[in-house]
C-alpha cells in the first residue's frame, strides 16, 4: 500500500510533465491536472508503441522518459497547478487515494493476470513487440496498448504492476476538478480491477471521462476523437466510443475532416501493431487477410473461435451442442445460464431497454447518438462472443446518463464510503463470497488480507517450470500450473501446446539465434510429432502426480 502511494507521488508529476509536452504539439484535451496526465498517458503510450517495434521497453527507455517528464514538470512550474485545490478537496483526494492503495495492494485474482497480462508485460519489457508472437501463444497476439504503457514503467516506477491503482487516483483528481460527483460511485466497483494491469479498468475510466466531456460540451473534437480511438486501441470492444465522437462531430458540431487525422493515425498504428503480432488487423478476428506469412494456423484460430463461442455460454455447453441451437435456444440459453452470469445477461438486456425508452422519451440528439453507438456495439459483441466482460462498460454509461443529476457530492461520498467498505470486507474475507456466490468464479482466487500488504502489494511467486525443445524452439512450460506469469521467456501455456499438436503444427523461430526476428508455425514431421506427444504425456503425468 505504501509503495503504491510512493509510485503515485512519483509518477503523477512525470505524467503531468509528459502531458505538457503532448499539449505543445497536439493541443489541450481538457483543462486541469487530469487533462495533462491523460495527455501524457496518450503521448507516451503512442511513442512506446512505436519504439517497441524495434527495442524492448526496459530501463534504458524508462529512465530517460522519467527524467524528461520530471524536467518539464519543474521547468514549467506545473506543481503550481496543485495549489488550486482547497483543503477539503485535498482531504477527499487523500482519503479516496488511501482506499485505492489499500485495495490495490491485495493479491491479484483475475485469471487473465497470470495467463495474459503479466506474460504480455514481460515480453514487451524484455523483447518489445515480436512479429508473429501469436504463433507461440495465441493470446499474446493481442498485445494491448495498455500493457505497452504498463511495460514501460514496470522496470523501476511500478514493478508490482499496479498502474491501474494509480489511474484510479488520477480519476479522483478528475472528479474533484470537474465537481461531477457521480463518478465517485464508480470507483468502488472499479477497485475490483485495481490489483492487475487489466485493460478493462482504463477503458471504463477513459470512456466515462470522454463521455463527461462530451455531455459538458467540450468542443475539442480532434483531441476527443484521438483519445477515443486510443481507448479502442486498448480494447476494441470499446468501438462505441470513437463512433460516438464521430457521430457528434457530424450531427451536432460542424464536421471538419482535419479533426479525424490524429485519431486516424492512432487507428493505423493499432492495425499495424496487430498485423505485426497477430497477422490480421484486429485481434482475434481473422478477416482482411493481408497474406502475412507469420499469421496463426487456421486450425488453431478455429479452435479459439469455438472456445469463444463456448465462453459465451460460460462453458456450460459443448461447441457441438451450441451448433444445434435454434435462434430461440441461442437467446434463451444465454439469458438463463446457471449462476450469476445469467443475472448479468438479463440485467444487461433490461438496462438497454430502459435506456432506449428513456432516450426515445427525451428526444435529445446527444442521447440518441449515445444509444445508437451502444446498440451497434452490443450487436457486434453478441455476434462475436457475448461474454459479460465485453459489455460491462455499458452498465457504467447507462448509470451515468440516468443518474448524473441525482448524485450530488454528499450522496456520492456516502455511496463511495459504503460500497468501498463492502468491497474491502469481501477482499479481506473472500470466504463469504465463495460461500454465498460460488458461481462468481474470480472470487475463488481471492486470498484475503495480509499484514505485509500495508507496506508493499501482494504478489504471487511460483518459479516452477520444465524446459523442452521441438525443432529449433527451446521453450519453458509452467510445471503443474496452466499459466506462465513468472516462467522465463520464451514460454508456452500447456493448453496452447495441446491445441498446436492437435492441429499437427508447432511454433518455430524465424531465426534460431534471435527471438526478436519472430515466430512462425511449422508442420510437424514424424520425429517432431513423436517428441511433441512425449512432451504432452510428460505434462499430463506431472499434473496427475501432483493432483
Amino acid at each position: 500500500m505504501i509503495l503504491i502511494l510512493f509510485s503515485t507521488i512519483f509518477m503523477i508529476p512525470v505524467l503531468i510533465g509528459l502531458g505538457k509536452i503532448m499539449e505543445i504539439f497536439f493541443g489541450i484535451l481538457f483543462q486541469g491536472i487530469a487533462g495533462k496526465i491523460l495527455s501524457g498517458i496518450l503521448g507516451i503510450s503512442l511513442v512506446w508503441t512505436l519504439l517497441s517495434f524495434f527495442i524492448p521497453l526496459n530501463l534504458y527507455v524508462e529512465i530517460p522518459t522519467l527524467a524528461l517528464g520530471l524536467f518539464y514538470f519543474l521547468k514549467e512550474k506545473l506543481y503550481r497547478k496543485l495549489y488550486q485545490f482547497s483543503k477539503e478537496d485535498l482531504f477527499l483526494i487523500a482519503s479516496v487515494s488511501l482506499v485505492i492503495a489499500l485495495t490495490g495492494s491485495f493479491y491479484p485474482y483475475i485469471l487473465d493476470h497470470f495467463g495474459y497480462y503479466v506474460p504480455t508485460v514481460k515480453w514487451i519489457s524484455e523483447y518489445g513487440l515480436i512479429k508473429g508472437i501469436s504463433n507461440l501463444d495465441l493470446i499474446l497476439g493481442q498485445m494491448s496498448v495498455w500493457h505497452i504503457f504498463q511495460a514501460g514503467f514496470s522496470n523501476f516506477s511500478d514493478p508490482f504492476l499496479r498502474l491501474n491503482s494509480i489511474l484510479l487516483i488520477v480519476y479522483t483528481f478528475y472528479i474533484v476538478e470537474k465537481k461531477n460527483w457521480i463518478h465517485l460511485c464508480f470507483i468502488p466497483v472499479l477497485l475490483l480491477f485495481a490489483q492487475s494491469p487489466s485493460p478493462d479498468l482504463p477503458v471504463i475510466v477513459f470512456s466515462l471521462i470522454i463521455l463527461n466531456e462530451i455531455t459538458t460540451e467540450n468542443k475539442n473534437l480532434s483531441s476527443l476523437f484521438a483519445f477515443s480511438v486510443f481507448v479502442f486501441a486498448i480494447k476494441p470492444t470499446m468501438i462505441w466510443l470513437p463512433m460516438l465522437v464521430f457521430l457528434c462531430s457530424v450531427f451536432i458540431y460542424k464536421f471538419n475532416f482535419r479533426s479525424l487525422i490524429f485519431g486516424g493515425c492512432i487507428l493505423l498504428l493499432f492495425f499495424i501493431k496487430n498485423i505485426w503480432t497477430f497477422g490480421y488487423p484486429v485481434f482475434p478476428v481473422s478477416f482482411i487477410d493481408l497474406g502475412a506469412d507469420w499469421k496463426p494456423n487456421s486450425e488453431v484460430l478455429k479452435i479459439s473461435s469455438q472456445i469463444a463461442i463456448q465462453k459465451t455460454y460460460d462453458m456450460q455447453y459443448s461447441y457441438e451442442e451450441i451448433q444445434k441451437f435454434s435462434t430461440y435456444d441461442y437467446i434463451k440459453n444465454w439469458v438463463f445460464l446457471k449462476g450469476i452470469k445469467s443475472k448479468i445477461n438479463l440485467f444487461f438486456i433490461i438496462s438497454l431497454v430502459i435506456f432506449s425508452v428513456f432516450t426515445w422519451k427525451k428526444k435529445r440528439k446527444l442521447l440518441t447518438l449515445i444509444c445508437i453507438s451502444l446498440l451497434i456495439k452490443t450487436v457486434l459483441v453478441l455476434f462475436f462472443s457475448a461474454q459479460y466482460r465485453f459489455f460491462i462498460d455499458v452498465f457504467f454509461v447507462i448509470f451515468f446518463i440516468l443518474f448524473s443529476y441525482y448524485f450530488n457530492q454528499k450522496k456520492s461520498v456516502t455511496a463511495f464510503s459504503v460500497l468501498s467498505l463492502v468491497l474491502i470486507a469481501i477482499l479481506s474475507f473472500p470466504q463469504v463470497i465463495q460461500q454465498y456466490l460460488p458461481s462468481f468464479r474470480p472470487g475463488r482466487f481471492m486470498a484475503g488480507f495480509e499484514k505485509q500488504q500495508l507496506y508493499k502489494p501482494s504478489v504471487y511467486e511460483y518459479h516452477r517450470f520444465d524446459t523442452f525443445r521441438i525443432g529449433n524452439l527451446k521453450f519453458n512450460v509452467s510445471k503443474d500450473y496452466p499459466y506462465n506469469f513468472d516462467t522465463p521467456l520464451p514460454c508456452i501455456s500447456a493448453n496452447y501446446i495441446f491445441d498446436d499438436i492437435k492441429a499437427g503444427i508447432f511454433p518455430q523461430l524465424c531465426d534460431k539465434n534471435n527471438i526478436r526476428k519472430g515466430f512462425i508455425w511449422k508442420r510437424l514431421n514424424p520425429s517432431e510429432k513423436k517428441e511433441a506427444l512425449a512432451i504432452i504425456n510428460m505434462i499430463k503425468n506431472t499434473y496427475k502426480q501432483n493432483k
